[in-house]
C-alpha cells in the first residue's frame, strides 16, 4: 500500500503545552485540530521536511527536535504514514501564515480537542514521560517508600508497582501507599496485576504481563485508565494492538543480569518492531537513561526499567 509521508511536530513549550492548528475547512478533514507539519517530498530528508513545512505554515524554524512516533493510518479514501517529531527548541513567533488559527493546548487536555482518528496514538505519546520506573519487589517496606520518595523527587512521573511474590492483600496494602505518594506529586501508578484492582485501589491503569495479555480477548478497561502490555515478540505486540492497550513495552533490548541467558532484540530488531506499531512502546531490559537517544532513534517512547531507574539500586 501507498501511504501519503507527512512530517508532522509536537511542539511543546515550558508550561507544559503543545501547539495546535486547525485544518482549513476545504482540505481532508477539515475543520478538525491537528500537529502542524506536511507532506514529505521525494528524497527529502523528514526532518528537513518539517522544518520547512512549520516555516511555510507557522512561522518558526526548528533548534531542537527528536523522533517522537511514526503512525501508519488508513482512511478510507487515503493512507498517511505521519512521522511525528516532538519539538522542545523553536525560532520565530508561531502564527497562523495561512490563515489558519493556531493555539497552545495543554498537553494533558489534547484528547479534548477534535482530531483526526490518526492523531490518537500522537497524543499518547505527548501524554507519556520518557522514562517508565518498574519497581524492585519490597525487602522493607518502609525503605522501600523512602526509595519511592527519591525517585519522585528526580522527577519519575510514571510508576509500575511489580511485587512478585507478594500476597494480595500485602500487595494492596503497600499500593495503596505507593499510589497516595505517587498521586501528591502528579505521577501515574500501574498495578502489575489483576486488572480489578485498578478501581478498587484508584490506581491508574494495570500493566499486563505477556501472559495475561495472552489470556485476555478484549481490553480490560475503560478509557479513561491505562492499559499496557509487556511484549517480546511481534506476535505479542499485535496482540497489544488488538487489545487496545495504550503504549506497550518490548523486551529484552540488550542484554540482563536477571535473564542472562535471554538473547537480547537489540535496537535495531526494535526498529523493525516498532515502526509497524501505531502505540507507543518503551525499550526495557538492560536499559539506562544513557540509552534514550536510542530508544528515541528506534521509534521508542524511550526506556523502562528498574534497577536503573530506583535510587541506590
Amino acid at each position: 500500500m501507498d501511504y501519503i509521508h507527512v512530517a508532522a511536530a509536537l511542539i511543546c513549550n515550558d508550561q507544559g503545552q503543545a501547539l495546535i492548528a486547525q485544518r482549513p475547512a476545504h482540505k481532508h478533514q477539515g475543520g478538525l485540530w491537528e500537529f502542524p507539519g506536511g507532506k514529505v517530498e521525494a528524497d527529502e530528508d523528514v526532518l528537513a521536511a518539517l522544518d520547512r513545512e512549520l516555516f511555510e505554515e507557522i512561522g518558526i524554524t526548528i533548534a531542537q527536535a527528536r523522533p517522537l512516533i511514526r503512525v501508519k493510518h488508513d482512511y478510507p479514501d487515503k493512507s498517511v504514514l505521519l512521522d511525528v517529531w516532538r519539538v522542545d527548541g523553536f525560532r520565530g513567533e508561531p502564527h497562523g501564515r495561512e490563515g489558519q488559527p493556531v493555539k497552545w493546548c495543554p498537553v494533558d487536555a489534547l484528547a479534548e480537542a477534535d482530531f483526526p482518528a490518526a492523531n490518537r496514538p500522537i497524543i499518547a505519546a505527548a501524554q507519556l514521560p520518557e522514562c517508565y520506573l518498574i519497581t524492585p519487589t519490597p525487602e522493607d517496606a518502609d525503605a522501600f517508600l523512602d526509595q519511592l520518595d527519591q525517585a519522585l523527587a528526580e522527577g519519575i512521573r510514571l510508576v509500575q508497582l511489580r511485587a512478585k511474590g507478594m500476597a494480595e492483600n500485602e500487595y494492596k496494602a503497600l499500593a495503596r501507599q505507593v499510589i497516595a505518594r505517587c498521586h501528591a506529586q502528579g505521577t501515574r501508578v500501574l498495578l502489575n496485576g489483576e486488572p480489578a484492582w485498578v478501581g478498587e485501589l484508584g490506581a491508574d491503569g494495570v500493566q499486563l504481563s505477556s501472559g495475561r495479555l495472552r489470556a485476555l480477548a478484549q481490553r480490560p478497561l475503560g478509557r479513561g485508565l491505562l492499559v499496557a502490555a509487556s511484549c517480546h515478540t511481534e506476535e505479542e505486540l499485535k496482540l497489544a494492538l488488538k487489545l487496545d492497550a495504550d503504549f506497550a513495552l518490548l523486551s529484552p533490548i540488550k542484554w540482563t543480569r536477571s535473564h542472562p541467558d535471554t538473547e537480547p532484540l537489540g535496537w535495531e530488531a526494535m526498529r523493525r518492531l516498532v515502526d509497524e506499531m501505531p502505540i507507543p512502546v518503551y525499550a526495557l531490559g538492560g536499559v539506562s537513561r544513557d540509552d534514550l537517544d536510542q530508544a528515541f532513534a528506534a521509534g521508542g517512547q524511550g526506556i523502562a526499567a528498574i534497577r536503573s531507574l530506583w535510587p541506590g539500586a
